[in-house]
């Protein structure tokens, strides 16, 4: 084994590990390429940050691509998806010009590495044009969606779509998500690496250090959200059930941490609002933090008494899972991959409205047994379900699929 393959199988077991060598040997040497938009900044990139190098390990020849644009690209992008989780946009012929231009100038650099692929990843909306700018591939294109595209709003998709039929599958974290294509499609929900700094164990004497920077008091009851400041994550109406369950915990504090990305052009914007949502509460702490602040995050993650993901839509939510790890119960938005991780009532609470977390607050804080019972019951859920080997394990699945179809047996040798 390697020393990476090694370290998770300390902590999801050596059958599991065992079973990726056995599903990797029919796909040594394959040229295998993910693009995507950002290299920091949102869960595709954290996903990938360790899928690609855990695939290499692997003997499977990996890269990993970014695309850039300029100012109308980005603004582009954005309105696609929010698009495509169902908000009425318009979106000018210069931006969709500018959408296609920019793939089309990132393609000259990228078409000579795609082409020559056995099997190419495209992630969401940004890079979709690249496979008709690729003419004389080789391999299989998988466009890899982690957007709930269930209720788009027409248009956008309609759009989108004349690229997306054109790959030879489809990827979605949840059925629910999926749209009528032309294609085979599969489903393969993200996960979280357990051994990366965002989640590993942390000393209680590091967690109690965070606290105090940010002016935390670790002896009062903690609420935490983590996420990008976007609409859809609903930082508002985090705030406003704070405010309602502090009426019934007067020593409540409220912590929404997290940052931007760089494809991501309204991340300043709410943050200007939230922050004047917060002004003035002491007891509300806002922290617009770096791209690479995993473990502070993780301390935070450590300290909070209940975690939050709030969202209005979502495509699944890797916080939630990551919340889940550090033996916290989860009060969800009822909503896309939300509904996937938090079982009601069992690893925390889906909720519709800032009035219904309130309540969820209001009840765990005062009866503290079955706050860790939930707690212990959503680390043992994500064990079982969300770490990154069951990802790549279905990776290395819908590869072998792709490529050995047309065969009646695929020889998976021991190790």
């Amino acid at each position: 084994m390697t020393t990476m393959l090694e370290s998770y199988a300390r902590v999801a077991g050596e059958d599991v590990v065992n079973h990726l060598y056995q599903l990797s040997l029919p796909l040594k040497g394959m040229r295998v390429v993910h693009v995507n938009s950002t290299r920091v900044g949102g869960g595709v990139a954290e996903i990938l940050t360790k899928l690609v190098p855990l695939k290499r390990e692997l003997g499977i020849q990996v890269r990993w691509e970014v695309i850039t644009g300029e100012a109308d690209f980005y603004t582009c992008t954005k309105s696609f998806h929010n698009g495509l989780q169902g908000t009425p946009v318009s979106i000018s012929n210069t931006l969709l010009n500018a959408f296609e231009e920019t793939n089309a100038r990132n393609a000259e650099g990228l078409r000579p590495i795609l082409e020559e692929a056995d099997v190419v990843f495209i992630h969401d909306p940004q890079p979709v044009p690249l496979l008709r700018l690729c003419p004389n591939r080789k391999g299989k294109w998988i466009w890899r969606c982690h957007i709930d595209v269930s209720h788009p709003y027409r248009p956008v998709w309609k759009y989108l779509r004349n690229f997306v039929a054109e790959y030879d599958v489809s990827v979605f974290s949840l059925a629910a998500f999926s749209q009528s294509l032309p294609h085979a499609q599969y489903l393969i929900a993200p996960s979280i690496d357990p051994l990366s700094e965002k989640n590993i164990d942390l000393p209680e004497t590091e967690v109690r250090l965070v606290c105090s920077r940010f002016g935390l008091d670790c002896d009062r009851p903690v609420m935490l959200q983590v996420s990008r400041f976007d609409r859809f994550k609903d930082p508002l109406g985090v705030i406003e059930a704070y405010r309602l369950a502090k009426t019934f915990v007067p020593a409540l504090q409220l912590v929404l941490a997290g940052g931007g990305a760089t494809d991501d052009p309204e991340g300043e914007a709410v943050l200007a609002e939230v922050q004047a949502a917060g002004a003035d509460d002491p007891d509300i702490h806002i922290l617009a933090l770096p791209a690479d602040a995993h473990r502070t995050i993780n301390a935070l993650q450590r300290a909070a008494d209940i975690v939050l993901q709030k969202s209005l839509k979502e495509g699944f939510g890797l916080t939630v899972t990551e919340g889940m790890w550090k033996g916290k119960p989860v009060i969800g938005g009822d909503t896309g991959g939300i509904r996937l991780q938090v079982v009601n009532h069992h690893t925390g609470f889906l909720v519709n409205t800032p009035e219904g977390a309130a309540l969820r607050i209001r009840y765990l804080l005062q009866h503290r047994d079955r706050l860790q019972e939930m707690g212990e019951k959503a680390k043992e859920f994500v064990r079982e379900n969300f770490l990154l080997t069951r990802q790549l394990r279905e990776n290395l699945a819908l590869m072998l699929a792709l490529n050995y179809g047309d065969e009646d047996r695929i020889e998976l040798n021991t190790v």
